[in-house]
């Protein structure tokens, strides 16, 4: 048994917390309802849009990290890579947080 949240409680709970803390959340991908992966897109806000995505570690916990940054060159190869990666995983979620620091609500979504 593990002590893993439904990956679509998960969602539900990031985006009422961002809602309530007066931000904006909404789900880019709808992927598999209990175990899919979760992928956190939070914009700029005069920076680049990033992905946080999880990275087991040595301890056992699995903290959501920054994998990419939103290339302002070419900022369509951020969306090229989100598209690719529902092309190659189906049941992935990804959400995408529309508020100030952002970045404390994928601190959160520790486990």
């Amino acid at each position: 048994m593990t002590d893993r949240l439904p990956t679509h409680i998960e969602v539900s709970g990031l985006i009422l917390a961002v809602q309530n803390a007066g931000g904006f959340a909404t789900v880019l991908a709808k992927g598999e309802r209990d175990a899919g992966t979760l992928l956190i897109v939070t914009l700029g806000r005069g920076g680049p849009d990033r992905l946080y995505e999880r990275m087991p570690q040595l301890d056992g916990s699995r903290p959501f990290t920054v994998t990419r940054e939103q290339d302002i060159d070419n900022p369509l190869k951020f969306n090229e890579y989100l598209t690719k990666r529902r092309q190659q995983d189906p049941d992935i979620w990804i959400v995408e947080l529309d508020i100030a620091d952002a970045e404390r609500f994928a601190a959160l979504q520790h486990k």
